[in-house]
């Protein structure tokens, strides 16, 4: 099986169109304006890995044939990233051992108030998930397989939020400003993906300038815009990008 990186997910907090069916600006049912909520997968070397679990992640699943989940890493604790977490426990009975989960300190707080159920035996159910903490970097292993994910902070409105590194493959699916100690974990990427809400300034997002500007400055060879809003056509942002940026859509998906 070949390594794989996939956007299950590209859209901003309500996904397009809305559960209105507003479509804003974009083209209307055209199928790379149909955004389900952030959320991405790794499958590397025989380990299956989520990133964040969306309200969508249902679908977003099994529309990428993904069946096994034997890891999960968070962002942060906002719905929009968390709230799929409960569709895990069909790994929990296949796997019959707990899911490892893993973000920082306030994002692991935060999962085990919201979904106690999830880590802690309630009326009967048993916990389906162990937390951990993580920093800086850390191995999910399976079997005699592992592999390395680099975590660092970046601002996201009112909280820190987590990146991801590995493999020179960086997500980063909501911030509003990359600290300079964060930054090295982002040269020589050969792909980064990053938040690019929408064209106007946005107090806890990448707007479309600040996407570009951050692309120039570390330099990827590649670089997939995610998070995206209903004022973000995927044609019109396509046709206006050099070929080195591209912007997401669901189920875009790389080898590497």
């Amino acid at each position: 099986m070949k390594n794989k990186f996939t956007i299950l997910g590209c859209g901003s907090s309500l996904g397009s169109p809305w559960i209105n069916n507003y479509w804003g600006k974009l083209k209307k049912n055209n199928p790379k304006n149909i955004r389900s909520r952030c959320c991405a997968h790794i499958q590397y070397n025989g380990i299956s890995i989520l990133i964040d679990t969306s309200p969508d992640i249902k679908s977003q699943m099994q529309f990428n044939k993904i069946k096994q989940v034997d890891a999960i890493v968070y962002t942060h604790e906002h719905a929009d990233q968390t709230v799929g977490i409960f569709e895990m426990r069909p790994f929990f009975w296949i796997n019959k051992k707990k899911i490892p989960v893993y973000g920082n300190s306030r994002t692991i707080k935060a999962l085990k108030q919201k979904y106690t159920f999830c880590f802690m035996a309630r009326h009967g159910y048993q916990p389906i998930m162990h937390a951990s903490v993580v920093k800086n970097s850390f191995k999910i292993k399976k079997k005699n397989k592992s592999i390395k994910l680099n975590c660092f902070d970046v601002q996201h409105g009112l909280i820190k939020a987590y990146g991801y590194e590995f493999n020179k493959i960086a997500y980063i699916s909501d911030c509003n400003k990359i600290f300079n100690k964060s930054k090295k974990y982002l040269k020589n990427l050969n792909y980064l993906i990053i938040d690019c809400l929408r064209k106007n300034k946005h107090p806890s997002h990448f707007n479309y300038d600040d996407a570009m500007n951050f692309i120039k400055l570390v330099k990827p060879k590649k670089a997939i815009l995610t998070n995206l809003h209903i004022d973000l056509d995927y044609f019109k942002l396509k046709k206006k990008l050099p070929k080195n940026i591209i912007p997401a859509y669901d189920g875009l998906s790389f080898n590497f």
